[in-house]
């Protein structure tokens, strides 16, 4: 039978957000009914927020929740597991078909479509490709933020860079993302770790995920600060913020190669970028540095998940410390703006 849920939505036509009660429908083959512990808050709405669209749009994509039903093809979980929802397919090379996002009919007689899931509810319906199993002994709060900001930071050191003991790591932007990909760094044994940010209060919160540098800078060049800590330039930096003066700092904070001998440096964007950048091409050339992207840390969830949770009870992923600010669905608009204003040390969550 239909399952009733109460919404976020984003109007077509520019406003606040609000709470639709919709009915979510019998799950089809390949669909799971989830009721939601918890919801991450992340940057990626924000955008979505700001983009123009023809139609209403549900958010959210990252969560924990417990299943209520699933479709008849549904194998990997059932009614009563616990589970994690992404926005990556969680094994793509094993997928065998493309997934299909919800659509969800409103109360007021139109439509709203989610990008890949919308997990901004108390109860979701998504393809079960989004859909990752969890371990019932480990908490459904904290670890709703795994599916994307833990991914994205930590899998874009691990995956995306292969970050290995020794090497030098600068990371731009200590939010959510960025102390996670200050985890993973910790974690591979990188030394030294700079974290790069505007505020020494979250330069300092940065050093309890592993960062053993701090540059503010609003009062140094953090650029020329980063090539004299690493002698010259480390050997990977990471944008987790995406804006146009951090993506054109990557490539000068990483160190150049020797010719005829060993290769740059490596800078890798993980924030999304929210206007052109400009880069030095010859210093791209001579240095034979490297310029990626990362793109949900290169992660597969099916694979990373558990890792990452037993990262969290080992102690090693601090989600306790990370998650710093808690809210309740009906606080979405406040969530959001204090997300947009700065106001959210590390990551923030809707428990449901």
């Amino acid at each position: 039978m239909p399952t009733q849920a109460r919404v976020v939505v984003l109007p077509e036509k520019p406003g606040p957000l609000r709470i639709d009660d919709v009915l979510l429908p019998d799950p089809g083959p390949h669909q799971v009914v989830v009721r939601q512990f918890a919801t991450g808050v992340c940057h990626s709405q924000l955008h979505q927020m700001h983009r123009a669209r023809t139609n209403n749009v549900v958010l959210g994509h990252e969560s924990t929740g417990v299943v209520l039903a699933t479709g008849s093809e549904v194998t990997h979980v059932k009614e009563g597991d616990r589970v994690m929802v992404t926005w990556v397919v969680r094994d793509r090379e094993r997928a065998g078909r493309a997934p299909q996002p919800a659509l969800l009919d409103l109360p007021d007689g139109t439509t709203a479509r989610s990008q890949n899931v919308f997990t901004w509810a108390d109860h979701t319906i998504a393809d079960e490709l989004y859909v990752v199993k969890m371990a019932d002994d480990v908490a459904t709060d904290v670890t709703a933020v795994i599916g994307c900001a833990v991914m994205t930071g930590a899998g874009a050191v691990r995956y995306t860079a292969g970050v290995r003991e020794g090497q030098s790591v600068v990371v731009f932007g200590v939010g959510g993302v960025g102390l996670c990909a200050i985890t993973a760094a910790a974690v591979a044994g990188a030394d030294p770790i700079i974290a790069v940010d505007l505020s020494d209060e979250k330069l300092e919160f940065a050093k309890r995920f592993g960062a053993t540098i701090g540059v503010n800078a609003t009062s140094v060049d953090a650029v020329a600060k980063v090539r004299e800590l690493t002698d010259g330039g480390a050997d990977y930096a990471f944008d987790c913020i995406g804006l146009k003066s951090t993506m054109e700092q990557l490539l000068p904070s990483v160190r150049s190669g020797v010719i005829g001998g060993a290769s740059g440096g490596t800078a890798v964007l993980v924030g999304v970028p929210t206007t052109k950048a400009e880069l030095n091409m010859v210093d791209l050339l001579i240095g034979e540095k490297t310029y990626k992207g990362s793109i949900a840390g290169s992660s597969k969830p099916d694979r990373d998940f558990p890792m990452f949770v037993e990262w969290f009870q080992q102690g090693v992923l601090d989600l306790d410390a990370l998650v710093t600010t808690r809210y309740s669905l009906d606080q979405i608009n406040e969530a959001t703006t204090a997300l947009e204003h700065g106001q959210i040390t590390g990551r923030s969550i809707v428990e449901l």
